[in-house]
């Protein structure tokens, strides 16, 4: 389960500026996930959260260090994600990375 979450603040970096999607997907594969499990996030993610809610994600991840990330139980990760404060992103992004992971999109 800590993958999923190290993934999560993954995808949370690039979620801010141009093509958001493309930067997700990019940012996802280069922390492992295959092709299409990154492209199915990434769409998932682009298509259910505003601009703003993209935004809102990629300030958070500003202050996320993916080495940090790792040596965290699954409790902090949980509270820290939990601490953007938006519910939907929450929702949207741990939707994303299960479905996609579990379908092997």
């Amino acid at each position: 389960m800590k993958p999923l979450f190290t993934v999560v603040a993954v995808a949370a970096l690039l979620a801010g500026c141009a093509s958001y999607e493309s930067r997700i997907e990019r940012s996802l594969t280069s922390a492992g996930l295959s092709r299409p499990v990154a492209g199915c996030m990434a769409d998932q993610m682009v298509d259910r959260l505003s601009t703003a809610q993209l935004k809102r994600l990629a300030q958070f991840a500003k202050g996320v260090d993916r080495r940090e990330v790792e040596q965290m139980n699954l409790r902090e990760i949980q509270r820290r994600f939990q601490a953007i404060g938006d519910p939907q992103i929450v929702e949207v992004v741990t939707r994303a990375g299960l479905g996609c992971a579990l379908m092997g999109a």
